[in-house]
């Protein structure tokens, strides 16, 4: 006859089915919060460097980079204060006055650059043409460009005929020259029109992103255009600059 199990044998086959495995070590939080520190110790180092960089042209009653210091920061790069890198540069930090940077600003603009010494920021303005260059950034670069140059930004909604003419060419021009010069000519000939708004601002782009150039190919005097672009266009047909496709 087959001997009887031990009720002690049983007991410890029992245990040994029961018995739960071991789980597999998981990440302690302890890890997580000590990646989050040396992240933040990472973040906080480069920001000591940016800093530093900022107080090379910051003034010290002001605590902000005022005209002297981003006149001096301009010779440091070796471009001119009307270069249009200096306004790709205010975008990218969304400075909020025209000749100024505050630290805050200075941060926003930098950190994503990597940018925390002259020769850092030298190479980085090519890849931030590139950046700009892109259509989601290139129309709020544009309207950056007008906003950026209200001298009163809780009053002035204009520009004056006089600043558009120059900031067409530095904005628009390196992609749209004919019609930028076109643009130019007639707003400096016409005397309807002192000052642009944005609306008509950002038409202007539209116009010269979605309208072929001389023959106007697009162009429907009945859409949606400013009465600033149908005349300009009336203005191009008079000289003989272009005729409409569509006749």
């Amino acid at each position: 006859m087959p001997r009887k199990k031990s009720a002690q044998s049983s007991s410890g086959i029992r245990q040994r089915i029961t018995k739960p495995r071991k789980q597999a070590a998981q990440p302690s939080g302890g890890n997580a919060r000590r990646r989050s520190s040396a992240t933040k110790k990472a973040s906080a180092k480069d920001f000591i460097n940016i800093d530093v960089f900022f107080g090379a042209y910051a003034s010290s009653p002001s605590d902000m980079i005022e005209p002297q210091g981003i006149e001096k920061l301009c010779s440091d790069l070796e471009v001119a204060t009307d270069d249009v890198r200096i306004l790709m540069l205010a975008w990218k930090m969304k400075a909020a006055k025209q000749g100024y940077f505050t630290l805050e600003e200075w941060r926003r603009g930098l950190q994503p650059l990597g940018a925390d010494t002259i020769l850092k920021l030298k190479s980085s303005l090519p890849g931030l043409q590139l950046e700009i260059r892109m259509p989601s950034n290139f129309a709020d670069f544009h309207a950056y460009a007008f906003s950026y140059n209200l001298t009163d930004n809780e009053k002035q909604r204009y520009i004056d005929i006089g600043t558009i003419c120059v900031l067409l060419p530095l904005v628009l021009g390196p992609y749209f020259p004919l019609q930028v010069n076109a643009l130019v000519e007639y707003l400096q000939a016409q005397t309807e029109y002192k000052t642009i708004s944005m609306d008509q601002w950002m038409s202007i782009y539209r116009f010269c992103s979605q309208i072929t150039f001389p023959d106007l190919n697009g162009y429907d005097p009945a859409d949606a255009w400013p009465l600033l672009l149908d005349n300009f266009v009336e203005w191009m047909k008079a000289k003989g600059m272009a005729k409409d496709s569509n006749q």
